[in-house]
């Protein structure tokens, strides 16, 4: 079986230092992981790993939107296009990595995650592939000094969740960022990060009025009904400085991709008496 893990979110947000982390922490555990590299705006200078997959092999942003005259945004939709046209290049790149885990970095363009349908059919092709997945998504904690900005990643995270349709894990990245500010500066006690770890709804309507126009208090009540009425959205903490931080949420994708469960079962020999009452057995 094979496992690949898809981290997404918006620019800036930190996937390719979680990448890093979490490949060097599979690495002390001795597991072995690949990172595929699938932003072709992203050139291999700018990565800590080298990824052993890299979309920048196939085409790039760069030649597109100098051959094809297209900006940013056209350019990576024609990227991907171009990918799902040449499946056979990512079968041949992935080969056989049995029990590996596929760290797949995503590009900060959240619309790919939100509306398009270009990652649910990347994601389609690597299920028929037997390629277990699960989709992780990062928001900054800086989403955290600005309520209506974070519940605007909120509605993100939950659009990622329903068009990609795979187990999903959202984290709050660059955790480390809070703790070093101290209390007064950010003004925020661990009750409060709580709930934004709950995505409490209710930290929209919480907000003095006085910050935002009145005439949207109504859409503010009609986004705090939407979120209760789903209950999706969910984060945990993320310090890439923190190996207890990264090994649960290692565990957490573990369990989402039921990492292991279909290996055999070790044949355990139980002892006999007779083995007991042996010198041979003290003497191992």
């Amino acid at each position: 079986m094979r496992y690949a893990v898809l981290v997404a979110g918006p620019a800036g947000s930190g996937k390719s230092t979680f990448c890093t982390a979490l490949l060097t922490h599979l690495a002390t555990m001795k597991r072995t992981a690949h990172l595929f590299n699938l932003d072709p705006a992203i050139g291999p200078s700018e990565y800590h790993v080298q990824p052993t997959i890299d979309i920048r092999e196939l085409i790039s942003l760069e030649d597109v939107m100098e051959e094809m005259q297209l900006g940013p945004n056209g350019g990576l939709v024609y990227c991907f296009e171009y990918l799902l046209q040449n499946l056979d290049w990512l079968d041949d790149e992935i080969g056989d990595y049995d029990n590996d885990y596929i760290i797949i970095d995503c590009p900060g363009q959240i619309e790919l995650y939100t509306h398009h349908p270009l990652l649910p059919k990347l994601i389609s092709h690597l299920s028929i592939q037997s390629i277990r997945i699960c989709a992780v998504y990062l928001l900054e904690s800086q989403f955290m000094e600005d309520r209506s900005k974070f519940f605007a990643g909120v509605m993100s995270a939950m659009s990622a969740m329903v068009n990609l349709e795979v187990p999903h894990l959202n984290l709050i990245s660059k955790m480390d960022l809070v703790s070093k500010k101290g209390g007064k500066n950010t003004g925020m006690r661990k009750a409060l990060i709580d709930r934004y770890m709950e995505a409490d709804p209710l930290l929209l309507v919480d907000e003095p009025h006085s910050r935002t126009n009145p005439k949207f208090h109504g859409l503010s009540q009609a986004i705090v009904q939407l979120i209760e009425d789903h209950n999706m959205v969910q984060f945990l903490p993320l310090d890439v400085t923190d190996e207890d931080s990264l090994q649960g949420i290692l565990e957490h994708i573990d369990y989402m991709l039921q990492y292991g469960e279909d290996e055999e079962p070790k044949e355990v020999r139980l002892l006999s008496p007779n083995d007991l009452s042996s010198p041979d057995h003290f003497a191992a």
